[in-house]
């Protein structure tokens, strides 16, 4: 019975773990995975996917004046359905599938740590 009590406060733990927001620390890994290569490390829009001959410009994360243009759901459509669906470049791919949602409001929060605001309203 204290086998069965074990295994099953294990299962509710991980379970929780599931439902948690997505920390500092894995946030950070998700932007350096997925963002960075075209937004670099810093989210300047310098990552080292972008070259000369690179068709965009990915957005710069810091321009506070800018990112303030966009609401918490701008962003989350972006990282979600891709750029084509902001009418932006298809270079921006659509991370809906690939993100779990914890992960897209984490990323959401770090990029509002980059740009020191907090974007518009709505």
């Amino acid at each position: 019975m204290k086998k069965l009590m074990t295994i099953a406060t294990f299962a509710a733990f991980v379970f929780l773990l599931t439902l948690a927001p997505a920390t500092a620390s894995e946030t950070e890994k998700v932007f350096k995975f997925y963002c960075a290569q075209c937004h670099g490390l810093t989210g300047k829009g310098d990552g080292p996917n972008v070259t000369k001959d690179f068709p965009v410009s990915p957005r710069n994360f810091t321009n506070a004046a800018e990112m303030n243009k966009l609401s918490d759901a701008d962003l989350k459509n972006v990282i979600l359905d891709g750029g084509p669906s902001v009418s932006k470049s298809p270079m921006m791919p659509p991370w809906g599938k690939t993100l779990t949602a914890e992960q897209v409001d984490g990323l959401i929060r770090h990029l509002r740590t980059l740009c020191q605001c907090e974007g518009k309203q709505g």
